[in-house]
């Protein structure tokens, strides 16, 4: 069960205040990754205030008896820390050390100075699925009924592992695995299609043996009744496959839908503007 279990006007709030906070992150070092982090809010938000079953406190590395979340594009961080310490897994306070030397919240997340939240390294592009395939293999080997759910970058979907692990997961049913694909067609140095374009991914997928669906991961609206579909979907046989389209840069005009915001953080006078954009009801800007 959710330990939280938000309704949807507390989600918008929440997803406003952790656009706040990873603006604010990014702009304190002038480093990091807005962009992807700005358009995943509602989807990190939606799992972790809604959707999967986690005990934030006491942190269980092993992950038993709760559903287990993986990034795999580690580098929008932001995002993941945000929602991690306003969820209770550390103090919110901590999020002022973003990227700083010695602190725990590094540009891509690790496991070395023991952040609550964290299972695995991430941000080597392509590696996350092969992880979130190995940890619900050994939920069903320990008779563990949760799920695993992981996240990935459309860009990266250029990697070859991608495939060997999509091919891998259908092959040995791991049904209980509810992979993401944040489908908003910008990486580092262009658009997707521009760059290495990636066809119909729908049918790609499907091809390899996976059950499919899309959502629109800037909706909580649409988004919640996809992931609740998808979590329908697993124990099938079938691994399940989210298409999530969103806007690099959601909720920051100046931001949106470009892919010049992938790794910039703003100055001041546009973390202003951001913040301006960012209104809620009342503010906890750590």
């Amino acid at each position: 069960m959710n330990p939280h279990n938000k309704s949807i006007e507390e989600l918008k709030e929440i997803a406003a205040q952790v656009r706040r906070d990873i603006v604010r992150m990014v702009h304190a070092v002038n480093s990091g990754h807005p962009g992807g982090s700005l358009g995943c809010t509602d989807y990190f938000v939606s799992l972790y205030f809604r959707v999967m079953n986690y005990k934030p406190s006491p942190f269980n590395m092993d992950g038993e008896g709760e559903d287990l979340f993986f990034l795999s594009n580690g580098h929008i961080s932001p995002v993941w820390y945000s929602v991690l310490a306003r969820a209770g897994f550390f103090e919110v306070k901590e999020l002022a050390t973003f990227r700083k030397i010695n602190s725990r919240l590094q540009g891509h997340p690790a496991t070395e100075e023991g952040l609550e939240g964290i299972r695995v390294a991430s941000g080597s592009l392509g590696q996350g699925l092969s992880v979130a395939v190995g940890a619900a293999q050994t939920k069903k080997l320990n008779k563990d009924n949760n799920l695993v759910y992981v996240l990935m970058g459309d860009g990266e979907l250029g990697e070859g592992q991608v495939w060997e692990a999509a091919m891998y997961a259908a092959h040995n049913k791991v049904d209980n695995l509810i992979a993401t694909v944040d489908r908003n067609y910008q990486q580092i140095d262009g658009g997707t299609e521009e760059v290495l374009s990636l066809g119909d991914l729908r049918a790609k997928f499907e091809a390899f043996g996976w059950h499919v669906l899309e959502a629109d991961g800037n909706n909580f609206e649409l988004l919640l009744p996809a992931l609740e579909d998808a979590k329908r979907a697993t124990g099938n046989g079938k691994p399940v496959m989210i298409l999530m389209d969103t806007e690099m840069g959601f909720g920051v005009d100046f931001m949106m839908g470009s892919h010049k915001w992938h790794g910039v953080a703003p100055n001041d006078e546009q973390l202003e503007i951001a913040l301006q954009q960012l209104a809620v009801q009342q503010a906890s800007d750590y």
